[in-house]
């Protein structure tokens, strides 16, 4: 059983959510204020956690910087239709998918059994080795971990997700969409841009010069590739 924390200053929207998370039997905790979020998941054993951006005391964003520095759950964002800058500020700083307000159901579902997929399962599916190789990138899909020149990188599951369909495929170009479908495994309900803040942030962490990548490329118009030439 998921336990999945609604975080929204709006009592309404936390209702419904409620309502639709329990006709698939996950668990639900309510929070109203980012710091009430950080109380439950400081006693909650937490699964996924859908924020609200704006809300009073502490907003969604501060709040998911504080989790991010320990904590590794997924994060939907629930965020308004006139808040791009904020969806794109909380993809860079570690959210792993927003859901727009009014919502939809179906949606709502798709995106929670998404994450919790990946966040359960990191790298689920056929695994062609239990190592990959890329240069100085190893990722180790029985232990769950990456490391770069020997040293552990902290991936979110979604960060994760990408590199191992890349890793798995190297020279391989994918489009955004593409990637979106196979690691999200929905079709593309929101921006393919989601998936360009998600590689952005692998090369912060695996490339020297994230401006010059050595291993995420850039297939202009097309896609993105882990070069076959930089494999071990």
């Amino acid at each position: 059983m998921y336990n999945i924390l609604i975080c929204d200053d709006e009592k309404d929207i936390v209702s419904a959510l409620k309502i639709y998370l329990s006709s698939e039997s996950y668990n639900t905790y309510e929070a109203y204020t980012g710091k009430e979020a950080l109380q439950v998941i400081k006693n909650k054993d937490i699964h996924l956690i859908l924020m609200d951006i704006m809300m009073p005391e502490m907003d969604g964003i501060t709040a998911m910087v504080k989790i991010r520095e320990n904590n590794n759950i997924p994060i939907i964002l629930l965020t308004a239709k006139g808040e791009d800058t904020d969806k794109v500020l909380g993809l860079n700083i570690g959210a792993d998918d927003y859901i727009t307000k009014p919502f939809n159901p179906v949606e709502v579902l798709a995106r929670v059994k998404s994450q919790l997929r990946r966040y359960m399962h990191l790298g689920g599916g056929v695994v062609k080795s239990p190592n990959l190789c890329i240069g100085g990138i190893e990722l180790d899909d029985k232990a769950k971990n990456v490391t770069l020149d020997g040293e552990a990188i902290n991936l979110t599951p979604t960060e994760y997700d990408i590199l191992k369909l890349l890793m798995e495929n190297p020279g391989e170009v994918f489009s955004p969409k593409s990637i979106y479908n196979r690691v999200w495994e929905e079709n593309c309900y929101g921006s393919e841009s989601t998936v360009a803040v998600h590689i952005r942030h692998l090369r912060e962490k695996l490339e020297i010069n994230p401006a010059e990548p050595r291993y995420l490329k850039v297939v202009w118009g097309q896609g993105y590739k882990i070069e076959r030439g930089e494999t071990k």
